[in-house]
């Protein structure tokens, strides 16, 4: 022992090669199970496997229709008689400090509000199809934010903040439910918006990389041609990619072994056995032969206005009931958006054409199948509209008060 140079080795060496280990083994025991800091993943031989919860849950998993630009509560279902009332004269109290853009007198709904359901709620004629489904929705009108920014209200809605990084909301739901399909990611979100937040929409931010969500396409991508990146290797048959795998996932953990845990790299490791899984799942999932002709017409599959958004809820539904927690699926019109600024009535019209039937028949899927019982099918914006018009036949960003 004279002769051994100390400054060449380390000390992960030296518990890892004297008293036959036991050091080494009981380092990894106090860094994977005792420390406070390590994640509760870290525990697990699969970070993805189901945890009990410590209540009995209702919701099993989340489909989040996601509207971006900003629908209009006060045109589809915050119905204001007074604001009907009293359009064209000025607000009766003072506007909010911040605005995002200058506006006038107060504008009317130019859509009519009707009563349905037992429940009797008012739903305006820019969502009839939904509006047969109000006596299974639970409409929030009091919904606030924080910031009058697209950007930045999109971060808020997604992950809480809008000025740190923080984990996505599919990703906190993930990571809490795990999965019920290790063949599949646990957060799926379907043509998702690249601009206002991008990736840190559906990011997992601090938590493992696995709890991130998978995107499908994106939003300048039709729902049809959507595809989860590399999910095809033609060039190499799975045998194969199978003996690659299987190589690079012994180099890495004799690596692992060697420098001690990497919650990184254990993430990194998971999604390459994850992904080689997926090429046989996903395509599956994607595929509608299966799907009665009826179904398809009911989401608007045979419709050009609506078969966009259709084929979205459509998917969201066969990835739901095939045990993905967290699904999104985001309408996203790079000229039209729901970000009427001018023009509110052809701009909510097209909108909502596109999306109202397509939404009422998830919602009467989900029902018919069981899966609404536990399903939470979530829908709205980033924020809702002024009552002021911006300039003739607008509205500007309200993150005030507005509806989920």
């Amino acid at each position: 022992m004279d002769q051994f140079d100390w400054g060449l080795t380390s000390r992960r060496w030296v518990l890892k090669n004297c008293a036959t280990g036991f050091g080494a083994l009981a380092l990894s025991t106090l860094l994977a199970e005792e420390s406070p800091a390590a994640p509760p993943s870290s525990k697990l031989k699969d970070p993805l496997s189901p945890r009990p919860p410590h209540f009995p849950a209702r919701a099993k998993r989340v489909i989040f229709l996601f509207m971006k630009g900003g629908p209009s509560h006060v045109d589809t279902f915050d119905y204001k008689p007074l604001l009907q009332r009293d359009s064209g004269k000025d607000l009766p109290f003072a506007k909010p400090r911040v605005q995002f853009a200058k506006t006038g007198k107060l504008l009317g709904s130019p859509w009519k509000f009707q009563k349905y359901g037992q429940s009797g709620i008012e739903v305006s004629s820019l969502f009839p199809k939904v509006a047969e489904c109000v006596d299974d929705l639970c409409i929030l009108n009091s919904v606030h934010g924080t910031n009058a920014a697209h950007g930045g209200a999109l971060l808020k809605l997604h992950t809480g903040s809008d000025s740190f990084v923080r984990p996505s909301m599919g990703s906190w739901i993930t990571y809490g439910l795990g999965t019920e399909n290790h063949d599949l990611p646990g957060f799926i979100t379907i043509c998702p918006t690249l601009a206002h937040g991008g990736v840190l929409n559906w990011g997992s931010a601090f938590l493992p990389a696995q709890y991130q969500g998978t995107p499908l396409g994106n939003a300048s991508v039709p729902a049809d041609r959507a595809r989860i990146r590399y999910i095809e290797n033609a060039r190499t048959p799975r045998e194969l990619q199978r003996v690659q795998l299987d190589l690079i996932s012994e180099m890495n953990r004799d690596h692992l072994a060697a420098a001690g845990p990497n919650l990184d790299l254990e993430g990194r490791l998971d999604s390459f056995e994850l992904a080689f899984r997926m090429q046989t799942a996903v395509p599956e999932i994607q595929s509608l032969a299966g799907e009665h002709p009826t179904t398809l017409r009911a989401y608007g599959l045979d419709d050009p206005m609506t078969a966009n958004f259709g084929r979205q809820c459509l998917l969201a539904r066969r990835f739901a009931e095939r045990g993905v927690r967290f699904v999104q699926v985001t309408h996203s019109d790079s000229y039209v958006q729901w970000d009427q600024h001018s023009k509110l009535k052809e701009g909510h019209t097209k909108n909502a054409r596109e999306v109202d039937q397509p939404i009422a028949a998830l919602l009467k899927d989900l029902k018919a199948r069981g899966l609404l019982e536990d399903t939470l099918v979530l829908w709205g914006g980033e924020f809702g509209r002024t009552p002021t018009a911006e300039g003739a036949d607008g509205r500007d960003h309200n993150p005030e008060g507005f509806t989920m």
